[in-house]
């Protein structure tokens, strides 16, 4: 992926819907961004871990972020995207509702997040994005792939 270059003051986010909420990470955690594709269930994984998938010869878990955040359900649409992401050594895909935009965000304008933002628990947040009349929940990798360490990719 070709790296942009930002003033250091900026983060570059990948924006994606769950619900009716917009969310963003860091591009810089996101390796690719997949449709849907066959998840094979695995037996006595945590109920937000959807099963697994086959990336290019690489088995990968996938997460159902809505279940991870303790959101509403929904069905699957033509929209739904799976964004792999990695966090330290771990490699995930994880399932949204659509992926909308990649955007640049002034560091400026993120605020910390309150206790609960949109009923998602504060150690799953970063920050909150103001941009123009949206707000874009920025969301934790690290606490909620890291955590449990369900994925150790070798």
């Amino acid at each position: 992926m070709a790296e942009k270059t930002y003033s250091n003051d900026e983060v570059q986010l990948v924006v994606f819907k769950l619900g009716r909420e917009e969310y963003g990470v860091s591009i810089l955690q996101v390796q690719e961004i997949k449709r849907l594709t066959e998840i094979t269930r695995v037996p006595h994984t945590p109920d937000y871990i959807t099963g697994v998938i086959n990336l290019r010869g690489s088995v990968l878990p996938v997460v159902d972020l809505k279940k991870r955040l303790n959101l509403p359900g929904q069905t699957h649409t033509d929209n739904t995207r799976i964004i792999i992401v990695k966090v330290d050594e771990i490699v995930v895909g994880m399932l949204v509702d659509a992926v909308s935009e990649v955007l640049a965000i002034n560091q400026a304008n993120i605020e910390d997040p309150d206790a609960v933002v949109g009923g998602v628990a504060a150690h799953f947040i970063s920050g909150v994005g103001k941009l123009d009349n949206r707000l874009l929940i920025l969301l934790n990798l690290e606490a909620i792939i890291g955590n449990g360490q369900e994925a150790k990719v070798s």
